[in-house]
């Protein structure tokens, strides 16, 4: 059987240059005699991978020595809770810019622990664009302001940071990270679940100042402390030893293509092809407003939930698969993370012209 164009949203594609090499590596790892899944995290072989791993994403992402990188689990959800467990200690609240699903839940796990201030909002319209930052007026005493940079469900995303002085950005990144350049030193934190653009699901990573690690009350449990996890270099309790391993690939993948400038040029070739086709297109239709586009999700319909059904049903028998929208969503959603190649785009855009013309 040969391999089909995956479009969905996580876990998701991965490079076939890094799945041939796990496969190679899968029963022997170097001159080891055992698979990485077999390894001890303790041992040398497992935590050179991680470190080796670490030193590539801060090259990949221009990460500053007052940054600590921590590999962690339980995904972006965990991070809704853990986040202000540690840093919204001060004031007791943090302002949130609300732009879809993973937004309400950092809500609803912020309100648990603190106030939650909604400055800006895009449910008006169920997430179709990004509000204007320029009319946001953010709290001067917050203890951070949280962001989603991309939209996964909705497909929408931030052209540009908002102004917030000196209260620290919190970033999820979770679909977007090393998509393009990041300047990090403008983040208090970045996190992202990796079953996107780093990897296989069971990592999470973690870029925190610092600084805000010495916020955490002393009380907090040990391994929901972020100091924990620094000083013990991600290796407290045993981490998703394979996860990062494939995460290490991947981040050598994107560097030997030219790391991410070269990768955002090729993403930006990506979501120009489908959005140049859905733009001029009779049938499809674009879900959000332009200038809050994503380049990594990109959503659309044709109007019709029937048309819809037909062609994600008849995609995935020409080898597109998972093109179904979020259930919240509905319509499409081709997601078009690093992995995916210019040419299964091209296959994506082809079929839908061939699709059009035999159903007007």
């Amino acid at each position: 059987m040969s391999r089909v164009y995956n479009f969905s949203a996580g876990p998701a594609v991965l490079p076939e240059a890094v799945l041939k090499k796990a496969a190679s590596e899968m029963l022997e790892y170097g001159d080891t005699g055992m698979s990485v899944m077999e390894m001890s995290h303790r041992s040398s072989a497992y935590m050179k991978i991680q470190k080796d791993a670490e030193m590539l994403l801060r090259k990949l992402m221009n990460i500053p020595d007052s940054y600590a990188v921590l590999f962690l689990q339980g995904g972006a959800s965990l991070q809704f809770s853990m986040i202000p467990m540690n840093i919204m200690t001060e004031k007791k609240k943090f302002d949130i810019i609300h732009t879809g699903a993973w937004t309400e839940k950092a809500i609803k796990e912020g309100k648990k622990l603190g106030e939650v201030n909604i400055v800006a909002s895009s449910e008006d319209t169920t997430f179709t664009y990004i509000p204007d930052l320029e009319k946001i007026r953010f709290s001067p005493d917050a203890d951070y302001v949280h962001i989603c940079y991309n939209n996964t469900i909705y497909g929408t995303k931030y052209s540009r940071l908002p102004e917030t002085g000196d209260v620290p950005i919190v970033c999820d990144m979770s679909s977007c990270i090393l998509s393009e350049p990041y300047n990090v030193a403008e983040y208090g934190i970045i996190f992202a679940g990796a079953q996107k653009n780093i990897g296989p699901a069971g990592v999470t990573i973690v870029i925190i100042r610092k600084d805000l690690m010495e916020r955490a009350d002393k009380n907090l449990p040990t391994m929901l402390n972020f100091r924990t996890h620094a000083d013990s270099d991600s290796l407290f309790n045993t981490p998703p030893t394979y996860a990062v391993y494939i995460a290490k690939m991947i981040f050598e993948w994107l560097d030997n293509i030219g790391g991410v400038e070269a990768m955002h040029k090729i993403n930006i070739e990506k979501a120009g092809l489908l959005y140049d086709f859905i733009d001029n297109s009779s049938m499809f239709k674009g879900n959000v407003e332009k200038n809050s586009r994503s380049i990594m999700n990109v959503t659309f319909n044709t109007g019709s939930k029937e048309i819809d059904d037909r062609f994600i049903k008849e995609a995935s028998k020409n080898g597109l698969v998972s093109l179904a929208g979020h259930k919240t969503a509905g319509g499409m959603r081709a997601s078009i993370y690093n992995a995916m190649p210019v040419e299964g785009v091209k296959a994506l855009v082809e079929f839908m012209k061939k699709f059009e013309s035999e159903n007007r």
